[in-house]
């Protein structure tokens, strides 16, 4: 009889076996091209960042570092002040 965790051979089951998994490296675009300052009135860069929904997209599925990524949000908020930006995007239904 197996057991769920270890097989007869002493190995791991189907089941517990991790899939390797590769992913690109990451990186900021603003580093890249030397971006010192994320203008809020650029709202075509800022819209690229952003979802359907208007949510802010996070580092860690952008890539920007955390600098850059401070900038980002501040930029992004301040253009829906502004109304460069929506602030949501209305359902469809």
């Amino acid at each position: 009889m197996k057991n769920n965790h270890n097989t007869a051979e002493g190995g791991t089951s189907r089941k517990y076996q991790k899939k390797f998994y590769f992913s690109r490296r990451k990186y900021c675009t603003f580093c890249k091209d030397k971006i010192k300052f994320i203008d809020y009135k650029n709202y075509r860069v800022l819209d690229n960042y952003t979802l359907e929904t208007g949510k802010i997209l996070p580092a860690r599925v952008t890539g920007t570092c955390k600098y850059h990524q401070k900038q980002l949000t501040k930029a992004i908020k301040r253009a829906r002040h502004m109304a460069f930006l929506k602030f949501v995007e209305p359902k469809r239904g």
